[in-house]
């Protein structure tokens, strides 16, 4: 998967995400310092949400759209919550703007048709699929139809809706897809992440896979990468204190670098499979065990367990050999703390 020019596979660095959602908290000029903000805490991309109130729910007081599921908007009903929090169409274009002067790949999550051509015209590089989404099959096979990296999260997906999801992107001739394990809850318990999927996912459906992540701080993140994980998601707000409805579970600048920084670790610490040492490991087996003299030996003398021993450091015969020398007569006179060797004894 390639999304502009940065390159996504098994090889490459993990693909961080910062997600702009409603933490631009109706200022344009709030908007762009996250966006430099973002970079400087080193994401690889910010990405933007595009739908209105209108393209998302219906404006209606019915009890079928009002919030009661133990969230965070609880008692809000969707259209106010989406009007609050919606990123203006016509900031998109400058927002694309200053990500590219910052050297960040800028993207969306469409959310209806109108959404996605109006991104088209913006020539987006991919297109990110929220959770909630993933079961919008004709907005799936539009989005996949103009040949861009589909991405798409799966927080309320069953096996049986990632198929679907998947399907639909390979009708419109688009392979170019990846899944992020997502829990979709606001702010996410650590001990529902379950990260284990990520390495599931990528195997099971053959995809890239990575984490869409609600949970707070960069435990998770980390894990993730290590399970396996090429893009990672985190919700990037400048300052909490400056509230919203995604402000609980952002993070901030320091915050986001910090996970950026352990996320790159532990991409270093995973290494690769390899049994051969560095020089510098070669040289640490000098203080590895070996067979010593540990008692003023005669010649004529026999090796016994009390005048040889496996101790540190490595100079001496491999300690393999311990039992086959014990009982020979040596040759010469060995002075305690000589490193044991076949020259010293009879071979017999």
């Amino acid at each position: 998967m390639k999304i502009a020019n940065f390159i996504i596979d098994q090889n490459s660095p993990v693909f961080i995400i910062a997600e702009l959602s409603a933490n631009h908290n109706g200022s344009i000029k709030t908007a762009i310092e996250t966006v430099r903000a973002a970079k400087r805490a080193g994401a690889d991309c910010i990405k933007l949400q595009t739908f209105t109130a209108d393209t998302i729910t219906l404006d209606s007081n019915k009890e079928d759209f009002k919030i009661n599921q133990g969230t965070l908007w609880d008692g809000q009903y969707l259209y106010d919550l989406y009007k609050s929090t919606h990123l203006p169409w016509e900031w998109h274009k400058e927002l694309m703007e200053v990500a590219k002067e910052e050297g960040l790949i800028c993207f969306s999550s469409p959310f209806d048709p109108t959404s996605v051509e109006f991104l088209e015209t913006l020539n987006v590089p991919a297109y990110k699929i929220a959770s909630f989404e993933i079961t919008d099959i004709p907005l799936i096979e539009l989005v996949a139809s103009k040949g861009k990296p589909v991405i798409i999260s799966t927080g309320i997906a069953e096996e049986k809706d990632i198929e679907l999801a998947l399907d639909a992107c390979k009708r419109m001739g688009n392979n170019n897809i990846a899944l992020l394990k997502c829990t979709s809850s606001y702010p996410a318990p650590i001990d529902e992440a379950n990260m284990c999927m990520v390495k599931d996912l990528a195997n099971r459906f053959n995809v890239i896979s990575g984490l869409s992540d609600h949970t707070l701080g960069a435990t998770v993140p980390v894990v993730a990468t290590v399970f396996g994980a090429k893009i990672i998601e985190k919700h990037f707000i400048l300052d909490r204190s400056i509230g919203g409805a995604d402000a609980s579970f952002s993070m901030n600048e320091s915050e986001f670098t910090e996970m950026v920084k352990a996320v790159r670790e532990a991409e270093s610490a995973i290494g690769f499979v390899d049994y051969s040492l560095t020089e510098k490991q070669k040289k640490g087996k000098d203080f590895c065990r070996s067979l010593y003299v540990v008692k003023d030996v005669k010649v004529g003398e026999i090796l016994t367990k009390k005048n040889i021993r496996s101790i540190r450091p490595g100079f001496g015969m491999h300690p393999k050999f311990y039992n086959e020398v014990l009982g020979k007569k040596v040759t010469c006179s060995i002075e305690k703390g000589t490193p044991l060797d076949s020259k010293y004894f009879e071979e017999r």
